[in-house]
């Protein structure tokens, strides 16, 4: 019965071992990158904030194309001015309509109308740079949804990063507990032979709880690095993200001689809004120009539904003029002339903000570089010291507290070392992606 009992525990134990090695997937961060290209909702908005600038700038098509429409009307009247308007329209005037008595008291008359009006704008000087507006305003936004995919693309970079020092760290608390509980039975045994005081072997448990509890926390940080990263792929999968290749720091000094680019999508993206705004200044100032506009229109006539007895056109030109609006055109002008400087004074603003801010990314990473390699050296210290108290402790020649604090002091150290590579490998991501 026991062994029956013991089968089962192993086939459910491997049952579940099935499960979580399914739920794992590893991918690259092509894979990941080609997926948030595809499925990323930030990127999908900005593309959508493209297509309703594009819409907006179509819009202004009626600057330049006509305005058609048809219409279908029917009336029946017994006014006097409709009827008389109404058979002079489908040409059935007779002598005797004439007479005052017929004039003055008409029988009821049917009236169907359809007509063809077309209006051409030539010349709207106003309308012209208000399309140009619309025109740098829908360049600029999709240089800003340019933007926004390369900064997504940085943010999954990091978040793969993320989770790769995830990965690593679970590593290397796995071996830190392997060692806290070898060293655990050395202490163990020491106390059973009377080497050891009761005080220690707490101690030493309590170093292996703090270590397992590091463990849990850590392999949480690894299923949230995996959620995350989902995300930002657009996908809801319960899947373990594994990343397909590990944490390593490629030192790059090229970068140091990199410079700032006017051409980055985002500096142009301002350029082009103030443009728009340069050309939504003019707009308001043309507004002052007489407007010419010619329109047309072919009407038929007749008393029964959709008919077309009755024929005629009108075809003409308007020139106006609107002199004075009150206050209201010139506080639009001086409105616009205020939004242009202050658009200027924002470009202005930040091609100097984006300079220092890049002067200071480029220290940052010459920073993580020094502390990359310092870090990596204390690592090295930190584990010879270790080996040298383990074997000290192990031959009883070492207090327990010194031999907790040498593993205390090189697990911290990796760690710090594995956070390290990371701020170096993202500072180096986040220079590249203000040269852009």
């Amino acid at each position: 019965m026991q062994i029956k009992n013991s089968l089962l525990i192993l086939f459910f134990l491997s049952n579940i071992l099935i499960v979580n090695a399914q739920s794992e997937k590893t991918i690259s961060f092509k894979e990941v990158l080609t997926k948030v290209e595809k499925n990323n909702h930030t990127i999908k908005i900005s593309e959508q904030d493209f297509n309703i600038a594009k819409a907006d700038y179509n819009q202004t098509n009626s600057i330049l194309l006509p305005n058609i429409t048809i219409s279908h009307s029917a009336i029946a009247t017994t006014n006097p001015l409709m009827a008389f308007g109404s058979k002079l329209n489908q040409e059935i005037l007779v002598q005797a309509d004439f007479l005052p008595s017929v004039l003055n008291n008409p029988k009821e008359i049917q009236n169907f109308a359809t007509k063809i009006e077309v209006q051409q704008p030539i010349f709207n000087a106003d309308g012209l740079f208000m399309r140009k507006a619309a025109k740098a305003k829908m360049n600029a936004i999709e240089l800003q949804s340019i933007r926004t995919t390369d900064y997504i693309k940085l943010e999954v970079k990091k978040a793969y990063m993320q989770l790769q020092v995830a990965y690593k760290a679970v590593e290397v608390l796995e071996k830190a507990k392997e060692a806290a509980l070898e060293n655990k039975k050395i202490a163990d045994n020491n106390f059973k032979n009377g080497y050891m005081q009761k005080a220690d072997i707490l101690s030493v448990e309590v170093h292996v709880t703090e270590v397992e509890n590091q463990l849990i926390t850590i392999k949480s940080n690894v299923k949230n690095a995996s959620d995350y990263l989902l995300f930002l792929m657009g996908e809801t999968s319960n899947d373990l993200l594994k990343p397909s290749t590990k944490l390593e720091a490629l030192i790059n000094t090229s970068l140091y001689d990199e410079q700032l680019s006017l051409n980055r999508a985002d500096i142009e993206a301002m350029e082009k809004s103030t443009e728009a705004y340069t050309n939504m200044h003019k707009a308001n100032k043309m507004s002052y120009l007489p407007r010419l506009n010619a329109f047309g229109s072919y009407e038929m006539y007749d008393d029964t539904l959709f008919g077309t007895n009755a024929k005629g056109y009108l075809v003409g030109a308007q020139l106006s003029w609107n002199v004075f609006e009150g206050f209201k055109r010139v506080g639009k002008t001086q409105k616009s002339k205020a939004e242009l400087d202050k658009a200027e004074l924002s470009l202005d603003q930040y091609k100097k903000q984006s300079q220092v801010e890049f002067n200071k990314a480029k220290r940052q990473l010459k920073d993580a570089e020094n502390k990359l390699k310092l870090t990596n050296l204390a690592v090295e210290q930190s584990k010879e010291a270790l080996r040298i108290r383990t074997n000290r402790f192990e031959q009883g020649l070492e207090k327990t507290s010194d031999l907790l604090i040498s593993e205390t002091q090189y697990l911290q150290k990796q760690l710090e070392y594995l956070q390290t590579v990371f701020n170096y490998n993202f500072t180096k991501a986040y220079v590249k992606f203000l040269t852009k």
